[in-house]
């Protein structure tokens, strides 16, 4: 335990494990069309435990850096498995991406060696018109659609990334630990290149454990060691006096060292 400023911390252990990722840069021809492709294209994605893949927007980038030279923004999918990966990417695609006024797809880890197709799977969508093409140096597919036509890279980088770092905030009242959960999720995305927070604003208010005290088939329950008013109730309670309120920050990021 140290502290620092006015804030006691305990730099003890955070549940992290692999997960296979994938990175995706949409492009389009503003940057608000841009953003709402990735916020539809990552919505229900917290966790999978129940979602369908767990995903973010990492960040919203500049046409200086995108290919075809428009906004862009950057997001991250999970999952526990490559097919199921596979699966959650080509239906977020299909049907938050392609149906997005203006966008592109492209790869966002064209360095990366293992690949996964998608462009091939997306680009039926042609119904046989679509066709296969080289645009600023990448291979990819021109599908016609009534707006024009939507580019897609053929296929995208794969890594083994991590998932479910965490940060518990305990804090006097609920106000103060939304404030400072917030102000904390603020500084991930301006100072940590490569991760996402992936529930809803960055923050969780309902932290779970693996499985159930009571119920045998649920997959997670709530996490009775950090909630507030069990601490007269549960003797091993981790809650310490004067704290009312605790909030969680989950992390998933392309590689260990960024999370």
């Amino acid at each position: 335990m140290f502290k620092l400023r006015d804030v006691i911390i305990e730099d003890t252990f955070a549940e992290a494990f692999p997960m296979y990722t994938t990175r995706l840069l949409i492009t389009a021809s503003t940057r608000r069309w841009a953003y709402i492709a990735a916020l539809k294209a990552t919505g229900f994605g917290t966790s999978v435990i129940a979602s369908p893949g767990e995903c973010d927007i990492e960040a919203l980038v500049s046409p200086d850096i995108t290919p075809d030279h428009r906004p862009g923004a950057y997001i991250q999918i999970y999952h526990s498995d490559l097919a199921s990966l596979k699966l959650v990417t080509l239906t977020r695609v299909g049907q938050c991406i392609l149906t997005c006024p203006t966008t592109a797809l492209f790869d966002g880890l064209p360095k990366i060696k293992r690949r996964m197709s998608v462009g091939k799977a997306i680009a039926k969508f042609g119904d046989g018109f679509e066709r296969e093409d080289v645009l600023y140096g990448r291979r990819v597919w021109r599908i016609p659609v009534m707006e024009g036509e939507f580019i897609i890279e053929e296929s995208v980088g794969v890594l083994k990334g991590v998932a479910g770092g965490n940060i518990l905030i305990l804090a006097k009242s609920q106000e103060a630990g939304l404030e400072a959960a917030e102000k904390a999720v603020k500084a991930i995305k301006k100072y940590i290149k490569g991760v996402i927070t992936p529930f809803p604003g960055g923050i969780v208010r309902s932290g779970s454990k693996v499985g159930s005290l009571k119920y045998p088939k649920l997959r997670a329950t709530t996490n009775h060691l950090y909630c507030p008013t069990l601490r007269g109730v549960v003797k091993e309670s981790k809650v310490p006096e004067g704290v009312s309120s605790v909030y969680e920050i989950v992390i998933n990021g392309l590689r260990k060292e960024y999370v």
